[in-house]
């Protein structure tokens, strides 16, 4: 099957989660074809069957913005008539759906019926999707998909809740790659981090509010009290400065290090020993399952589809959000004993192969299929 994929090429878990889904399928034998502004961060190297098509938007004086919707329409049309695509499945809602029901559209006018199905990932609905200059066009565009999907329960509860939808919702979780994502030997060594043997948290994040950064500080601050240990903040984003002064006024700066953004990421999580998620809102959690996959427990939060990927008191512990308290003493009963460290870094690693990709990538095919009327 020729799919075309539409996605943010960014660190962000809706277009991470697209680029791996792309080159899964591609594996399988499907014809790829990425269609975004840049390549995506994870389509790194040449690889069978998958094809880059870049958006281009041009910079006219005319616009104060960029009309970016409309060259992602006019693009994707291109692609879908030079390589005959028989399924575009677009990841985020806005601007994405609305462009391929554009496309669609367009490309009527050509005796081609495009099917599109999008994926829902968190924020589009959360947030941007509620401002009320973009209700109208997410409930039109989730509609007029083929098929709509959502990466937990809690994210389709609140669709459903705040949008008019009339579309059937098939709940499709993230997943992880158990081939890259899992226990390894690490061409770096822990003694970079931890020279002298100390036990290392870690946070992976893009640094929005709705992360709460400050509050990974406050819990290390607890537990580096009780335990010799070091922190890894990965990622960047807004509220990086926030988290530095917050560090600097708790005078714990020397044993917290930015690391900004990683490709790489698997190499630093299999030297790590606790991963710390605070979030407000996540609908799933994917770089706290990206984390169990590397035999890692977890802290996180029970707010959203964190619920759904965090098994409290097996793969690590849940907590309110905001209770930096218990998250702290939780994390130190963890850590504190080897046998207890030992045998949650063994449950997070099991509760992560429920999530492995060859368990949820034959549901998007069928997806595909029933969408297409293909068999194969």
């Amino acid at each position: 099957m020729r799919i075309g994929i539409v996605c943010y090429p960014t660190f962000g878990g809706s277009g991470v989660m697209a680029t791996e889904l792309g080159l899964a399928l591609a594996k399988k034998g499907h014809e790829i074809h990425f269609i975004t502004y840049k390549q995506p961060v994870r389509l790194n190297g040449f690889q069978p069957n998958v094809y880059f098509h870049e958006v281009s938007v041009p910079a006219y004086p005319l616009f104060d913005f960029p009309p970016y919707e409309t060259s992602l329409a006019s693009t994707i049309v291109n692609v879908s008539l030079n390589h005959q695509l028989d399924l575009l499945h677009v990841h985020y809602a806005i601007p994405h759906a609305s462009s391929a029901y554009f496309a669609k559209q367009i490309l009527r006018e050509y005796n081609i019926d495009l099917p599109f199905i999008t994926t829902l990932h968190g924020t589009d609905i959360t947030l941007v999707g509620r401002d009320k200059s973009y209700t109208h066009i997410v409930d039109f565009s989730i509609n007029q998909s083929d098929a709509v999907t959502a990466v937990s329960e809690n994210l389709k509860a609140e669709t459903l809740k705040h949008f008019c939808i009339q579309k059937d919702i098939h709940v499709i979780t993230n997943f992880i790659d158990p081939g890259r994502f899992r226990i390894r030997e690490s061409k770096l060594n822990k003694s970079v981090f931890a020279p002298n043997g100390e036990k290392i948290l870690v946070h992976v994040s893009n640094f929005r509010k709705v992360k709460r950064v400050e509050d990974v500080i406050k819990i290390f601050e607890k537990v580096n009290k009780v335990l010799p240990s070091k922190l890894l903040m990965i990622g960047d984003g807004p509220e990086r400065q926030s988290a530095e002064e917050t560090c600097r006024s708790l005078g714990i700066c020397s044993d917290i290090r930015y690391l900004g953004k990683q490709e790489q990421l698997e190499e630093i999580l299999s030297l790590s020993d606790l991963f710390l998620l605070t979030s407000e809102y996540e609908s799933f959690g994917l770089a706290a399952l990206e984390a169990m996959a590397c035999g890692i427990p977890i802290i996180t939060t029970n707010a959203g589809g964190l619920v759904e990927v965090n098994k409290d008191g097996y793969s690590g512990y849940l907590s309110d959000v905001g209770d930096v308290e218990k998250m702290a003493e939780d994390a130190i009963s963890i850590l504190n004993d080897e046998e207890t460290l030992l045998r949650f870094k063994q449950n997070a690693l099991a509760q992560a192969n429920l999530f492995s990709i060859d368990k949820l990538l034959p549901q998007y095919e069928n997806l595909y299929f029933e969408v297409t009327g293909k068999t194969s």
